[in-house]
């Protein structure tokens, strides 16, 4: 049974690389290239969410691959939610970025 008090949370949802009919939600511009299931953690924890992660999940379009999900309490509306996890993520990237290249 579903739990209707969470949404679901797929890395595909935020990857700039993949079109919208093979799982992106948002626009290019506010997405990143491959993200990872740990990013997302991290980023749903920057902004004091209460989640549950599933790591061994599938995204039914790619069930082959493993890329884990968040189930995050609603608090909101979903496209609000994922707009700002994809601006955590970003943030995220160009953190790692900056600290890669000192």
């Amino acid at each position: 049974m579903r739990d209707q008090d969470k949404f679901v949370i797929w890395p595909s949802y935020f990857d700039s690389t993949l079109t919208r009919s093979r799982g992106r939600k948002l626009p290019k511009t506010l997405c990143v290239p491959n993200p990872r299931i740990s990013e997302l953690v991290e980023a749903v924890s920057r902004l004091r969410l209460r989640y549950e992660l599933v790591a061994d999940a599938s995204y039914p379009k790619t069930p082959w691959v493993k890329t884990g999900k968040l189930l995050v309490v609603k608090n909101s509306t979903k496209t609000k939610l994922l707009k700002r996890i994809a601006e955590q993520l970003r943030r995220i990237r160009a953190s790692t970025s900056v600290q890669v290249k000192r």
